[in-house]
């Protein structure tokens, strides 16, 4: 009952910006945490940034100081502001929204983002 879609991503040289938006729709839960996953080739999916329920936000050291993670509540929608990319940020992104109480999570199907010149 719980549906993510993301959208935004694509092909950016570095030093580039994009912003990927996640839409969730279904039940609404008052402790969830929200968060952006990616996965490179041949690599695990990892954390990249993330935002709780008090507006708490979370990043992987890689991408502080270039990633902004927001949400806009009246529209249902998480954001990722990627700016200052580079090619070892290229991956598959993907949202993520983890219930606290429940242990459960719920995954997007994903948008790729490339960086390269």
């Amino acid at each position: 009952q719980v549906q993510l879609v993301e959208s935004g991503g694509g092909l950016v040289q570095p030093g580039g910006s994009l912003r990927l938006s996640c839409v969730v729709s279904g039940s609404i839960f008052s402790f969830y945490i929200m968060g952006w996953y990616r996965q490179a080739p041949g690599k695990q999916r990892q954390l990249v940034a993330s935002i709780a329920t008090s507006g708490s936000t979370n990043y992987a050291d890689s991408v502080k100081g270039r990633f902004t993670i927001s949400r806009d509540n009246a529209k249902n929608t998480v954001y990722l502001q990627m700016n200052s990319l580079k090619p070892e940020d290229t991956a598959v992104y993907y949202c993520n929204l983890k219930k606290v109480t429940q242990r459960a999570d719920y995954w997007g199907q994903g948008t790729q983002v490339t960086v390269s010149s």
